[in-house]
């Protein structure tokens, strides 16, 4: 637990003259020394409440004051000037001192734990930074090399080997593994962010376009506040694929799935709506957590390796802003990625509200093709 120590500082000093001169006043005006009395009491208390002394110059400080105080009550009370009972106020204010000590060391001892775990928290997420990025960079090394082996050996027998299709789609996914890792272990980093101002329409629009001839499900795209957002385009676009990879993933074909953005206050709200099986209320405090699934059932296939949300959340995180998940109405479930904006745009986002962007009208699963 952190302590001043025996050494004293000017506080401390001040202290110490200011109480000889309380016990001055008390001796020389008898009739006045309720007031200095006090004064000596308080002042040591809220010292203490500052500083946390060491427990032996606390004991003494306290033993220092009994004495000087009492002595002085107990010189009024034989002459008469004062009343014995007035004696009874030491060991009070004693008792009360100590009490202030109790607390006062238990919040200090407290502080120091909070500190300490934060300090082990901050090193042991640096130690798994550094985990993801070494394990990432040294993985590649054998995939690259074995890729190359499949590809002589898919030269040798021809193609059309669904064994080779098998290794190959397996190798796709390590990369796409060991890429999210990358990006997770620089995820909070915010030295790494180069923002441009990117208007919000035409870049959902160009989002919105990609994955409606990826997956066959009923792709909406809904109003959009018509505003500049000050972002990575990168990382802003990699947050977004990974929630719209996300509702594909846990919707089956034909499922809505609806991408909008609205305005609230002091910031804007990217919203991906889906119509798939939803998130287990128990789960979603944890959704966002790396490796986390939403159902631990889930296949490898299905369930992925649980970065892509803890992703989002990263990148949200570190442009100022957070990611949220809600249910669905009256299934699915309903993801908010909320960015920061600025007061200029608030205000223009607030006068264009009436002239709110209409959407693209839904796209049918039918009419969207599967891509490779």
């Amino acid at each position: 637990m952190r302590v001043t120590g025996s050494s004293l500082n000017r506080w401390d000093a001040g202290w110490v003259v200011f109480s000889a001169i309380c016990v001055w006043v008390m001796v020389m005006s008898p009739s006045w020394e309720t007031i200095p009395f006090h004064l000596i009491w308080i002042t040591i208390t809220v010292l203490y409440g500052f500083r946390v002394w060491s427990l032996p110059v606390t004991f003494a400080a306290l033993a220092a004051v009994c004495l000087a105080t009492g002595a002085s009550i107990m010189s009024d009370a034989f002459d008469g000037l004062q009343l014995w009972g007035e004696l009874f106020e030491v060991p009070l204010m004693s008792a009360m001192f100590l009490a202030m000590v109790w607390h006062a060391r238990r919040r200090a001892q407290a502080m120091d734990t909070v500190a300490t775990l934060a300090s082990e928290r901050a090193d042991l997420l640096a130690q798994q930074e550094r985990l993801l990025h070494n394990v990432s960079h040294e993985l590649r090394t054998p995939v690259t090399i074995a890729r190359g082996h499949l590809e002589l050996l898919e030269r040798r027998l021809g193609e059309g080997h669904s064994d080779l299709a098998v290794a190959f789609d397996e190798l796709r996914r390590i990369d796409e593994i060991l890429e999210r890792l990358l990006l997770l272990a620089r995820a909070d980093r915010p030295d790494l962010l180069t923002l441009s101002e990117i208007r919000l329409v035409p870049f959902l629009e160009d989002t919105f376009m990609r994955w409606a001839e990826v997956a066959p499900r009923a792709w909406r795209l809904g109003q959009i506040a018509d505003v500049v957002v000050s972002a990575d385009e990168v990382w802003l676009r990699a947050a977004l694929d990974a929630l719209l990879e996300n509702a594909v993933q846990y919707s089956d074909d034909g499922a809505r799935i609806e991408l909008s953005a609205y305005g609230a206050p002091q910031e804007i709200v990217i919203v991906v709506e889906d119509e798939g099986q939803g998130i287990d209320p128990a789960v979603a405090p944890r959704i966002f957590d790396r490796f986390a699934r939403a159902d631990e059932a889930r296949t490898r296939r299905e369930g992925g390796a649980g970065l892509g949300l803890a992703i989002v959340s990263a990148i949200a995180r570190v442009h100022g802003g957070s990611c949220v998940v809600r249910p669905g109405i009256p299934v699915g479930s309903i993801f908010e990625l909320r960015l920061p904006l600025p007061q200029a745009e608030l205000a223009d986002l607030e006068a264009a509200a009436d002239d709110a962007f209409p959407g693209l009208p839904e796209l049918e699963p039918e009419s969207a093709s599967i891509g490779g």
